[in-house]
């Protein structure tokens, strides 16, 4: 998928657990998860906004377009 997810960034960045933010977000740590790992097919931007504004973000810090390239590289990194 072209849009990359970069929670795990600022969730590293803000020394912060996955349940934690989910609890402070409103969201179940399973959804966050799904989230987090790229699965998701939608994500209301409700969420987003509470998201940004927990870990003191823009969407653009939790969201990026990659060009398919990028993305098969990575692919072949990763094996």
């Amino acid at each position: 998928m072209p849009i990359a997810v970069g929670i795990d960034v600022m969730l590293a960045r803000r020394k912060m657990s996955v349940g934690e933010l989910a609890d402070r977000v409103g969201i179940t740590p399973a959804n966050l998860a799904v989230l987090k790992n790229g699965r998701a097919r939608a994500v209301r931007f409700a969420t987003l906004a509470a998201l940004c504004e927990v870990l003191g973000c823009r969407p653009g810090d939790l969201l990026r377009w990659e060009t398919e390239e990028a993305e098969e590289t990575e692919e072949a990194e990763d094996v």
